[in-house]
């Protein structure tokens, strides 16, 4: 089966969850036995992302301007990429290459699936973008799919909001590699990003507004009194909202308990998720947190927003949710520091939830029995 995967970015420092979601999506359908390639660009791509799938199968696109990821891009190049593929898959959903790849899948009457991963809603920056991208070829892309994937069943409402009827509609959640998080060195770990021997919160993700970093830090706040021994580590690249943090640590005077690390990966990222006491996951909105997985199978206690959309967690009893507010986040905290032995009966039970459930070898069969089920006819009308 040929499947060309298209993705804005596969760059694991600022592509977040859908530059993951690809990347490993893509290498588990290769190992299983697919004949995969990537389109994407190639902003912050090394020799080692661009040839992960073997020389040639990334096909990563210049970038143009950066703010909106335009390509420098050839209809021929994209028209023949589409033609030698038998299912076309389209990550996340406001990019320009989904637009451009969209075009030559409709004039080629090809099967495709789409899997924005919560991004419908027009939320956060460039509204006014979002607006006209829906306008001229959004809503065209979401309703023409041969079928679109949520990754939660929450999600299913914002499909139905862009006029998607209910059997268009197939769940296959994100998955998770475990492999990648068995290093553990938590003193070294200590010792080179200067975190000291207190416990700390910890904070995976980009710093912007919609994963809620500053919810997170004005609640830890507001309890520092409460829990002096207690830290905050956030590591992740800045998404513009560095700066403000940083005064509102030092206003508040817990600038030493503070710690900004920037992007890790690799072992450092699994070193941090071992060494945590409790991964926090403030979002404002989110359609599946792939970083409650990485906790998960590091044995690492969760404490999240209900705007995650994973509640499963709490129902069971891998974490706790709260409401995505600062008062929610800090009475989170609360109730859950002071607590150790339940936050590692709960690390315990989120481990052997998320590998028994999400796996990537187990989530990419799903996506072995959705695109058989389109190449053998079904679900595939163009409009």
């Amino acid at each position: 089966m040929r499947i060309l995967n298209v993705s804005n970015t596969i760059d694991p420092v600022t592509g977040g969850g859908e530059a993951e979601r690809s990347f490993q999506m893509s290498k588990f359908l290769a190992q299983s036995g697919a004949d995969c390639r990537v389109l994407t660009i190639d902003t912050g791509l090394d020799a080692a992302r661009k040839n992960f799938l073997g020389e040639g199968r990334v096909i990563a696109l210049p970038c143009l301007i950066r703010r909106f990821y335009v390509p420098r891009f050839s209809f021929r190049q994209i028209s023949s990429l589409v033609a030698d593929a038998d299912v076309i898959h389209l990550m996340g959903h406001w990019t320009i290459m989904n637009a451009l790849v969209y075009l030559s899948i409709r004039k080629q009457n090809k099967p495709y699936v789409v899997c924005p991963a919560g991004a419908l809603p027009i939320f956060g920056r460039s509204k006014w973008f979002k607006r006209i991208y829906n306008l001229v070829v959004g809503k065209r892309i979401i309703r023409n799919a041969s079928m679109c994937i949520a990754v939660t069943p929450d999600e299913t409402a914002s499909f139905v909001a862009y006029g998607v009827k209910q059997n268009k509609i197939h769940v296959i959640p994100n998955g998770i590699a475990e492999a990648d998080y068995l290093a553990e060195d938590n003193e070294n770990f200590r010792k080179k990003f200067g975190l000291g021997e207190r416990p700390f919160i910890l904070f995976v993700g980009r710093l912007n507004l919609i994963k809620g970093p500053d919810l997170l830090l004005k609640a830890f706040c507001e309890i520092k009194n409460q829990f002096p021994e207690v830290n905050l580590v956030f590591a992740g690249p800045d998404g513009g909202m560095l700066t403000e943090l940083k005064s509102i640590a030092k206003n508040e005077d817990v600038k030493g308990r503070v710690h900004f690390l920037g992007y890790l990966g690799g072992n450092d990222k699994s070193n941090a998720y071992h060494a945590a006491a409790l991964l926090a996951i403030p979002s404002r909105h989110e359609a599946m947190s792939i970083v409650v997985l990485e906790a998960g199978v590091s044995g690492t206690a969760v404490l999240m927003t209900d705007q995650c959309g994973f509640n499963q967690v709490a129902d069971v009893g891998g974490g706790w949710i709260v409401p995505a507010t600062v008062g929610g986040i800090r009475e989170g905290l609360k109730e859950v520091l002071p607590h150790t032995g339940q936050m590692q009966a709960a690390a315990k039970k989120l481990k052997e939830y998320a590998i028994g459930n999400y796996s990537w070898p187990v989530i990419v069969q799903e996506y072995w029995k959705l695109y058989s089920t389109l190449l053998n006819g079904a679900g595939h009308k163009q409009q």
